[in-house]
């Protein structure tokens, strides 16, 4: 007969097994592949169809894909690594082929196409958004969405505003459908109005939303134009730090108004915005890569293998991006929303065709 009075072993708690150093990598193998067999297709039909290109083929076979057969949760983890992780690597090995005075130069030339577009877009984003009754969140997600860049300046402002996560699954379906729509026609629409490469490079990077079609649509036209429009765009996507920030001060002022009663306590309001967290990373890794060519640390002979390097990881990128659609989002989404974003990328467009022929530059 067991004592009672000694204690009973207790039971050790569930602990979830740790998980191995490589197992991530393992996790994203199958959707990296099934992103990877897609782009290979896609530059094979790019070859055959140049005006069209590898990377606007990707995107439509990943679409056609992600209708016939929905990628499972299996594949999921590599697919989003694909699309991110991937396209970011791109942009890196684009700067071995620029020097640094041409960041700076392409940089500054573009400021004032840059700011004026992003003030007319915000502007109309408050205005129309307002007038098709979109709420003042999401208003502001597809506003700085369309204006900077895409789904990356959505996840910046996000927290910042609070918005939930409806309005941000709308909102980034939202700048898709759009960044498709300019990867498909701006191509046509700049060999239309006879547009040289830097000329459509500064209208691609910053009249289209995200970076990938960004890049989808310049690399379609011309070398010289991806290179070009990939320098206007992380210019661009350096007004993200502004923005955060004063969508921050607001969101502040609009709390300590609502709480007003609560004795000037600070309790629930937002936290500061740390700078540094807001520029990313690939950023970093473009200069420096620019900066290696501009010391004469990349052989010109390497310039043309890492030239294609660079455009089948953003085809095998914007397949991931195609395998990634939802259509269930995007009806989700609504009317209201969805011709909020329409209307936004036309005047983005047009205001931009329109600062470049009043500076003499297109």
């Amino acid at each position: 007969m067991k004592d009672a009075s000694l204690p009973r072993p207790t039971r050790p708690p569930d602990v979830a097994p740790a998980r191995k150093p490589g197992a991530a990598l393992v996790d994203r193998l199958p959707g990296l592949g099934l992103a990877v067999a897609v782009a290979l297709v896609a530059t094979t039909l790019g070859r055959l169809a140049p005006v069209v290109g590898g990377p606007v083929s990707g995107i439509v076979l990943g679409v056609l894909v992600a209708l016939v057969a929905r990628p499972g949760g299996r594949l999921r983890p590599g697919i989003a690594f694909a699309g991110r992780g991937v396209l970011q690597a791109a942009v890196v090995v684009l700067g071995a082929q620029l020097s640094l005075g041409q960041v700076l130069r392409v940089g500054v030339g573009s400021l004032p196409v840059m700011l004026v577009t992003l003030a007319v877009c915000l502007a109309a984003a408050y205005g129309i958004g307002r007038r098709l009754g979109v709420v003042r969140d999401l208003r502001t997600l597809i506003g700085v969405g369309t204006g900077i860049c895409g789904a990356s300046a959505i996840a910046a402002v996000t927290p910042i505003i609070g918005a939930v996560e409806a309005e941000v699954a709308y909102a980034v379906s939202t700048i898709f459908v759009f960044n498709i729509a300019a990867v498909l026609t701006f191509p046509v629409l700049g060999h239309l109005l006879g547009m040289g490469q830097h000329a459509f490079g500064l209208f691609a990077g910053t009249a289209v939303n995200d970076m990938s079609s960004v890049v989808a649509a310049a690399t379609t036209y011309g070398g010289q134009a991806a290179d070009y429009a990939v320098v206007v765009k992380l210019a661009r996507t350096l007004l993200i730090i502004p923005i955060c920030l004063g969508l921050a001060a607001l969101a502040r002022r609009r709390a300590r108004t609502a709480d007003a009663a609560a004795a000037g306590s600070d309790q629930g309001l937002p936290g500061r915005v740390r700078v540094g967290r807001l520029v990313p990373w690939f950023l970093g890794g473009f200069l420096v890569l620019a900066a290696a060519n501009t010391a004469g640390l990349v052989p010109s002979a390497a310039h043309g293998p890492l030239s294609a390097l660079a455009v089948f990881l953003i085809t095998v990128a914007l397949s991931a991006i195609g395998l990634s659609t939802e259509p269930a989002k995007l009806r989700r989404a609504g009317a209201a929303p969805l011709l909020l974003g329409g209307c936004l990328w036309l005047v983005v467009s047009v205001t931009s065709l329109a600062v470049q022929f009043l500076t003499r530059y297109l």
